[in-house]
Formats: structure tokens, C-alpha cells, sequence
């Protein structure tokens, strides 16, 4: 796994070697990025399920502004932290050590410009995060939110947490589905 574009472009990055963790391939995350390439320069992004950080690392080669990381296994947090490290990132980044949902409250900015999503698949855990995300003042109609699931994950549930499904884009095994908050 590499940083596909940017500033930190080619560089390799550690994945976590536990069960359960499943990068983002790299032509999965160049397509997503083609898609974000207006959202994320100058952005306030968040990576939610982290992994080894490469969603949020991708997005600071890219411009993000800063980048909030959400993981609570301890090697994934490793890996992340080595990665920030290596990639010279670590200064724009925050690494929040717990459950997604528990780390939405300790993200403080007035908005957030992108939410990523990438839940263990078939757990219900992206409806969980949305329904955290409702309430959480840095969400508004302007926030971009992408869900990373498998390709039967029914989201028909959203409108009911007040979020309208933009697009959504397929790919062999798995989707990512946009959603923004009601007006």
C-alpha cells in the first residue's frame, strides 16, 4: 500500500497484519480520490475505522488541512502513528484512540469538510456512526460523508437519519456510498 498523489506520493505505508483490517486498495482509493479531488484541498477530513491511516494520509498528501483518525486497535494505531511519522504528517493529524462513535464528541471544529467510513462489513456499524454523525454540530448539509461497504449493505435507512444518498459508485466486491445531511 502507497500514498497514490501528492506531497507524499510513492511512499509506502505499514498495514496492520491482525485480522479484520482490509486496506483500501490503491486503485479503489485513487478512483474515491478522483471523485474528492474538489472536496479535499484545504479540507477538515476524518477517517473513521482507520486501519493503517491511508484514506486520511492520502487525503493530507492531497491538501487536507488537518485530518482526524479514529481506530481502537492498538496495532492499527501503531501503524498509523508510523506512518504520520513517516510521511512528515504527524503535525496535522489527530489520532483519537477509541470507537468511532465515541470519537465523533472529541473532534472540536465548527466544520467538517469530509467523513470516511470504513466499518468491519455486515455489522450494522456505518448506521451507528450516522446516527452519532445527526447530531454532531461540525455536520451540516455542506459535510460530504463516504461510507465504504460491501455491495448488498442496503443504506435505505439514511433518509430516516436525515441523509440523502448523493451517489454511489460499485466496484467488484464492495461500494462507497456519498451522503450529505437534509437541508
Amino acid at each position: 500500500m502507497r500514498v497514490i498523489a501528492g506531497t507524499a506520493r510513492s511512499l509506502p505505508l505499514k498495514t496492520p497484519t491482525r485480522q479484520g483490517t482490509r486496506p483500501t486498495t490503491d486503485r479503489i482509493k485513487e478512483t474515491l480520490f478522483n471523485i474528492l479531488q474538489n472536496e479535499v484541498p484545504g479540507s477538515v477530513f476524518m477517517d473513521l475505522y482507520a486501519g493503517s491511516g491511508g484514506i486520511g494520509i492520502e487525503a493530507l498528501s492531497r491538501g487536507a488541512k488537518k485530518t482526524y483518525f479514529a481506530e481502537n486497535a492498538p496495532e492499527a494505531i501503531s501503524c498509523i502513528t508510523q506512518n504520520l511519522l513517516f510521511t512528515k504528517f504527524a503535525d496535522r493529524a489527530t489520532v483519537l484512540k477509541q470507537d468511532a462513535v465515541a470519537a465523533l464528541s472529541s473532534v472540536h471544529e465548527k466544520h467538517v469538510d469530509v467523513i470516511f467510513l470504513d466499518p468491519p462489513y455486515g455489522e450494522g456499524q456505518d448506521r451507528r456512526v450516522l446516527a452519532a454523525l445527526g447530531s454532531m454540530p461540525y455536520v451540516d448539509e455542506e459535510t460530504l460523508i463516504i461510507a465504504e461497504e460491501e455491495l448488498r449493505a442496503d443504506f435505505s435507512y439514511a433518509e430516516e437519519l436525515g441523509f440523502d444518498i448523493v451517489r454511489e459508485k460499485k466496484y467488484k466486491t464492495n461500494k462507497h456510498v456519498f451522503l450529505r445531511k437534509k437541508a
